[in-house]
């Protein structure tokens, strides 16, 4: 399923990444006014309901690490979250791009630490689950619907993509995107299979494992390094709101103000918490197989189409640097 996913990612994100460079469209708006003309608000829609889900997943997510783990009520990991969000929102790109990266960096070697400590503590557990696993139909499907509701949120990276100055950097920018974006899936997949099937009603299995695996140190980094995640997933997903807010208003004169941002990020999250109260696991299972589907078919199918037949007409005038 993995490898469905990271081979959609890397033709879709470099097809992606090269459009967005000739077309010069660093928010979402316009980009999708390039791909789709008078339709691009069918992916600002299925966008903002997929928005609420993700916020509320990260905000229902937070709530249950800081009460399970200090023993604190469930919405003060949600207010830690929401208040870490717009202070990240209101001070801009700059910033937001400086936490991502580093961010990224740190999520990486955590990542990498955890499986190292679950392939110490459990690895004939990992090597029987995987050996004597059966293959269930419809993995293929499973791997394409991961890889197109996941992809929806290349939209919150888009004001990242004005560093790229050529197609080169865009198609291998692309490319290695798909393949990096892949590697947390699966070392975190190899690390839990070594508790299949009892790990599957488990809000966050990655806290299940640490606990069964006896490493308290790591158990905690590892929770700071999941909620400063949390935080870095809704602030990026929220700028691209901003960007979009942002983009119309120049077109006016205008410009969204420092303190705008934060208030844009706050009523977002403040719906989604509301949302949040059917809870984490029904929303990650209800929510992101139906926004699968919508993006399949609002992103996936014209990035691939209608994106690659104006890639190669632009090419002919001479914009395919």
């Amino acid at each position: 399923m993995l490898l469905v996913t990271t081979v959609m990612w890397s033709l879709i994100l470099a097809v992606t990444f090269e459009f967005a460079r000739q077309f010069q469209a660093f928010d979402y708006r316009t980009f999708f006014k390039n791909l789709l003309g008078p339709f691009w608000f069918l992916f600002e829609i299925l966008y903002l309901l997929f928005l609420f889900i993700v916020l509320a997943v990260i905000g229902s997510a937070a709530g249950i690490l800081i009460r399970d783990n200090f023993g604190l009520p469930y919405f003060v990991g949600v207010v830690f979250m929401l208040a870490a969000v717009g202070f990240l929102t209101f001070k801009g790109s700059g910033l937001i791009e400086n936490v991502l990266s580093f961010w990224s960096i740190i999520l990486y070697l955590t990542y990498a630490v955890f499986f190292v400590v679950a392939v110490i503590k459990f690895g004939p557990e990992i090597q029987k689950n995987l050996t004597s696993g059966i293959i269930k139909p419809g993995w293929v499907l499973g791997g394409f619907k991961y890889a197109f509701y996941n992809l929806a949120t290349v939209a919150a990276l888009f004001f990242c993509l004005k560093h790229i100055e050529t197609r080169k950097e865009a198609v291998i920018s692309g490319l290695m995107a798909g393949v990096i974006g892949v590697v947390p899936a699966l070392l975190f997949f190899l690390s839990v299979v070594s508790h299949y099937p009892q790990i599957l009603p488990e809000e966050i299995p990655a806290i299940y494992v640490l606990q069964k695996a006896g490493f308290p140190a790591l158990l905690i980094i590892f929770q700071i390094v999941l909620f400063g995640t949390l935080i870095e997933t809704g602030t990026g997903m929220i700028h691209a709101v901003n960007e979009r807010i942002h983009s119309v208003l120049q077109t006016r004169g205008k410009e969204l103000k420092s303190w705008q941002r934060p208030v844009v990020a706050i009523f977002f999250l403040l719906v989604a918490l509301a949302i949040s109260t059917f809870g984490l696991v029904t929303l990650i299972a209800k929510g992101y197989g139906a926004m699968s589907w919508g993006f399949l078919f609002v992103f996936i199918i014209p990035i691939l189409t209608i994106g690659i037949i104006k890639i190669r007409k632009n090419k002919k005038r001479g914009l395919f640097l």
